[in-house]
């Protein structure tokens, strides 16, 4: 089996912030709900765990998987999408042309960097390669992978396994804490 889960809450997503590869822990609601995730996945067997190193990712695995003898590994190629300068800018969606929407409202426009930003191509190169690497290989002999990382970096890895459009690229809309099978 092939699974990802993103993070739990941070104040940043809890004040519409764009996080990316800005270090934001979680915050008692994102805890609450590893916690809650933790229970209600109890009985989802994982031989090995993928994580970002991102502070919000690492708090999110080691508390959704604690009491279990499942090794986590932190894998740089897991990092959130960079947003470059955009990184920390508040309701992005509210504030009228600004350039780094062209990445959640129209992905497959998104062909250059802005601000610094990481692009599509970039990001799916890393994540790609982690695919290719790590996890396939791994869910190949029959293990079971759980990758918990970001909400662009898991639509990554949902887009290249499930093949779909840079259209739709955000289809996959991952939610906070939630346990996504691919394989």
């Amino acid at each position: 089996m092939l699974y990802v889960l993103r993070h739990g809450r941070t104040d940043w997503n809890d004040e519409h912030k764009l996080q990316g590869r800005t270090d934001i822990p979680l915050n008692d609601t994102g805890r609450t709900m590893a916690v809650n995730a933790g229970e209600l996945y109890k009985n989802v067997h994982f031989d090995i765990c993928f994580c970002s190193p991102l502070i919000r990712a690492r708090e999110t695995a080691e508390i959704l998987l604690k009491g279990r003898n499942v090794p986590i590994v932190f894998d740089d190629r897991l990092l959130e999408m960079s947003f470059g300068e955009f990184e920390g800018v508040k309701d992005s969606f509210g504030l009228e042309g600004c350039p780094i929407n062209v990445i959640f409202k129209n992905p497959e426009k998104y062909t250059e960097s802005i601000g610094g930003a990481e692009t599509f191509e970039e990001l799916e190169k890393r994540t790609g390669e982690f695919l290719r690497e790590k996890a396939l290989p791994l869910h190949e002999e029959g293990k079971s992978v759980l990758i918990v990382g970001h909400g662009a970096m898991n639509s990554s890895i949902v887009s290249q396994i499930k093949k779909l459009p840079r259209e739709e690229f955000w289809s996959a809309g991952i939610e906070n804490c939630k346990l996504m099978k691919l394989l």
